[in-house]
């Protein structure tokens, strides 16, 4: 079944000069990256992304973390891609990842671990629309023929 994800690149992979790399994870899968944007969360943004944490007593350390720097927000779409970007980012400690997932390759810790990605076909229709809207995602052409354009 095809599907949009949300990703968020988080502040220690920016910083890291990670993002090229992580990307390249989910190209080589052969998804189809259909909304990008750099920016800085705020706590408005916060707010809405972590909706459900709002109020726990890690929520603010969170927010706190995701602020330092820049993240990079995708949306990402492919078949069963909620499933499998998980799968390729690795459990949320580092330790506990497998070998070659993203977070154990470049995540810190169980906080600082470089990637976030939904983990419903719920919380991606909702996080998709946090940080993008529905005219800023692209719908992939996948029936161009590019050999129109080889005249040389």
């Amino acid at each position: 079944m095809r599907q949009r994800t949300l990703v968020l690149i988080k502040p220690d992979a920016v910083v890291n000069y990670h993002i090229g790399n992580i990307i390249d994870r989910y190209e080589r899968e052969k998804f189809d990256i259909v909304a990008m944007r750099m920016l800085e969360m705020d706590d408005c943004i916060a707010s809405k992304h972590y909706a459900e944490h709002v109020g726990k007593p890690y929520y603010q350390r969170l927010v706190d973390f995701m602020a330092t720097d820049r993240i990079v927000a995708l949306v990402v779409e492919g078949e069963n891609v909620i499933e499998r970007v998980r799968e390729i980012h690795g459990k949320t400690d580092p330790k506990k990842a497998a070998p070659g997932t993203i977070r154990a390759d470049f995540a810190l810790s169980k906080t600082v671990n470089s990637v976030h990605a939904s983990d419903s076909p719920e919380s991606a229709e909702r996080e998709v629309h946090v940080f993008f809207s529905e005219t800023e995602i692209y719908q992939p052409n996948h029936d161009i023929d590019f050999s129109v354009f080889d005249g040389d």
